[in-house]
């Protein structure tokens, strides 16, 4: 027969999270501000009576959107692990959506166990404003941008480099080495979409590096001196970040993921005008 004081297990939920960074102060929870990693902590604590801690695959800023972000915590419910998206959806605002949870082992952590993150920046090119791009789009239309110089600036930063020119001064990291795994331009009716995938990303960097490659792709800076630029490790050259709306944490990869693809691999719509 069965003690009833047998100590109750603890067990891990991953969840695939959706939000709209426009009124959020970015992922991490911060005194009197608004963020999503509060947000969802909030709604869980409310479901199990208790303070819970989530842990997120990567931080993003201010007003920068996520289609997959990916986080974890730990728990001794009873709630079966596939019904925690249903049940945490019920608590929260209408800017976040948790889209699947899982049940992962123990040592599997949706920071640590990451092999990437990929993120997608988007920017609009028509001469007129549209409200369905504003909010995820960065409006450019001051000067044509080539898609083929910009992609032809991104394909040297494949590989392992250091990229402190493309990082924000208050960062903590201890080093700015960072391995690129992938990094392409491509044109969509009248958005421009930049996807760039690493092992991780330095504080601002993808907004910095945004900012820099507009100035390429419009014919301000030469691909050379772009290239200089990093390599040198110039940053007091990089003096412009990309707004953030345009920017979407577009996933997140693990070596093992419980989520079959259509939940997490490519999730940000794509608007084609023109």
């Amino acid at each position: 027969m069965l003690s009833s004081h047998q100590p109750t297990q603890t067990y891990r939920v991953a969840l695939v999270i959706q939000y709209l960074g426009t009124h959020f102060h970015g992922w991490q929870r911060q005194p009197q501000q608004r963020t999503v990693q509060e947000e969802i902590e909030t709604a869980i604590s409310h479901v199990l009576g208790h303070p819970v801690t989530l842990y997120g695959a990567g931080r993003t800023d201010a007003g920068v959107h996520a289609a997959a972000q990916v986080a974890h915590f730990n728990t001794t419910s009873m709630i079966p692990d596939h019904k925690w998206a249903t049940i945490i959806n019920n608590y929260l605002p209408k800017d976040i959506l948790i889209r699947a949870s899982a049940k992962v082992n123990h040592n599997w952590h949706a920071r640590f166990s990451a092999t990437y993150r990929r993120y997608r920046y988007t920017l609009y090119t028509e001469k007129r404003p549209n409200l369905f791009a504003k909010t995820f789009s960065w409006h450019y239309y001051h000067a044509h941008l080539d898609e083929s110089l910009i992609q032809a600036a991104l394909k040297p930063l494949i590989g392992h480099h250091h990229l402190a020119a493309f990082r924000r001064s208050n960062s903590r990291r201890q080093h700015s080495w960072v391995e690129v795994q992938a990094a392409e331009c491509y044109r969509n009716g009248s958005f421009l979409h930049i996807e760039i995938q690493a092992d991780g990303f330095l504080y601002g960097m993808v907004r910095l590096l945004m900012g820099m490659l507009v100035q390429v792709g419009c014919g301000q800076m030469t691909l050379a001196n772009f290239t200089d630029l990093w390599k040198n490790q110039r940053r007091e050259e990089v003096k412009y970040a990309a707004p953030p709306y345009g920017l979407c944490l577009l996933r997140v990869g693990y070596p093992d993921f419980p989520f079959p693809q259509e939940i997490w691999f490519d999730t940000q719509p794509k608007l084609v005008f023109g």
